[in-house]
């Protein structure tokens, strides 16, 4: 049975470098790291690789965020795994920009792509990483601020999270 990393976020290249794709972001950074190239398998872009002698998947659904649930599901079963073999990977706009923060379960904390997952996977015994991108000033920008790129001067401190969020990725795999 594989170990999956899952990496939420929005399909097509106008949201790649977006805020709320961060997530896929670091599983780049972990294909890279364990020299796994990407595949289209089914509703989802999948690389495999090994860390330690153990396989991993690393797994971005093709689904828009908040829709992300079913895809995971079904993708989890193509790959025999259960939730407990996964890892989630994404945003939080509730962490600082930068900030990277393990939990090892819990609620959605009001994030729809992690509300779409729990649901369709059924449990909250969910491994997560959470990627702070920072939140707006106002709280209708929320959607806006989700969907947009990173300023010049965040990159450094956002591709630092990346590189940190991918070793605690490693580290939970060990």
């Amino acid at each position: 049975m594989a170990r999956v990393v899952v990496g939420l976020g929005n399909p097509g290249p106008e949201y790649r470098d977006t805020r709320h794709n961060v997530g896929q972001r670091v599983l780049d950074a972990l294909a890279r790291t364990l020299h796994a190239s990407w595949r289209r398998d089914g509703p989802g872009v999948v690389a495999r690789g090994q860390w330690r002698g153990e396989a991993v998947r690393l797994i971005k659904p093709i689904s828009f965020m908040n829709e992300s649930g079913p895809v995971v599901a079904k993708l989890l079963r193509r790959v025999d795994a259960d939730p407990a073999d996964m890892i989630l990977v994404y945003d939080d706009i509730d962490l600082p920009l930068g900030t990277v923060r393990l939990r090892m379960k819990g609620s959605h904390g009001g994030h729809n792509g992690v509300r779409s997952v729990l649901a369709a996977l059924g449990t909250e015994e969910i491994k997560r990483i959470k990627v702070g991108i920072g939140r707006p000033d106002q709280k209708a920008n929320v959607p806006d601020h989700v969907l947009t790129g990173f300023e010049c001067e965040e990159l450094p401190v956002v591709d630092a999270a990346v590189e940190q969020a991918a070793e605690r990725v490693l580290s939970l795999l060990a």
